[in-house]
């Protein structure tokens, strides 16, 4: 059975994610507080593989991760979008005139920020670890004037009651998650990468790196720039790249390894599937 980390605990979306991408296949998730507790797992072994969010289309990067994924050294094995449908709910009986408090994820909030604002304006705002934490401090303390916001398996879990449902503001919400492993995954199915590069501080360098990517017909589909710590004006770039032959691929990191200052292939893997729902 593998072992899989997660940053928050049952309920969340990082365990939707992991259990949607694995499957029927028989999974351990093992709970973090942290992105950084989550790398120290599977830094030490203690697990196989980590579930980590990466983007949101509407929060957009989680720039801490592109630097946990470089720092730790783990590779991208592969990746799976989720719909983020987010639910306000409460302890059973409690009424919307009652709340006081809301609870969620910094990042929740910010996805349901309009609705926040037009129905609860004077609610005082409390971000937590995660949204399915948010969910469980209700019935832990039993807060009967605070509501959370989270996924439906959250009031499931925990027994909440459902006042409201999709309150996010864009309805076609999506959170990419990438699957993480200290050992690469080849396989000839591959047709995505993900690398991270740094390029000379003159003109046109990050350009002519981006045309050796055109030129070979690879997609890029994400570009990413990162603040390399304690160096100004300096970035590292992530950039996720899919293709159609493999040839072109290779020929095209051949050529990208004389143009860059340092290079690395975090990983190669199977794109996701986006199904855009359309609402």
């Amino acid at each position: 059975m593998k072992k899989i980390a997660i940053q928050g605990i049952a309920g969340s979306f990082h365990e939707d994610a992991a259990r949607k991408y694995f499957g029927d296949e028989e999974i351990e998730v093992v709970e973090c507080k942290s992105f950084q507790s989550v790398c120290d797992l599977i830094d030490a072994d203690k697990v196989d593989i980590a579930v980590m969010a990466i983007e949101n289309s509407i929060a957009g990067s989680i720039l801490q991760n592109y630097a946990l994924i470089r720092d730790y050294h783990l590779r991208v094995i592969g990746e799976i979008y989720i719909h983020i449908q987010m639910n306000l709910m409460m302890l059973p009986g409690g009424k919307k005139e009652d709340i006081k408090t809301i609870y969620s994820h910094p990042i929740a909030i910010r996805q349901c920020a309009e609705y926040i604002e037009k129905y609860f304006p004077d609610a005082k705002i409390r971000e937590n670890q995660d949204t399915a934490a948010s969910g469980k401090l209700l019935v832990e303390e039993n807060l009967r004037d605070a509501a959370a916001i989270g996924n439906l398996r959250t009031a499931e879990l925990y027994g909440l009651e459902v006042l409201d449902t999709n309150i996010e503001t864009n309805k076609k919400n999506y959170t990419r998650f990438l699957i993480l492993s200290k050992h690469a995954k080849h396989s000839e199915a591959n047709n995505k990468a993900s690398l991270c590069f740094e390029v000379g501080h003159y003109y046109g360098a990050l350009a002519a790196v981006l045309n050796i990517f055109a030129e070979n017909k690879i997609n890029l589909t994400k570009i990413q720039s990162v603040p390399v710590i304690g160096k100004p004006n300096e970035y590292t770039f992530h950039v996720d790249i899919e293709w159609d032959s493999i040839k072109n691929y290779e020929h095209a990191i051949h050529q990208v390894l004389k143009s860059v200052s340092s290079m690395s292939i975090l990983g190669e893997y199977v794109r996701g599937d986006l199904d855009i729902h359309n609402q």
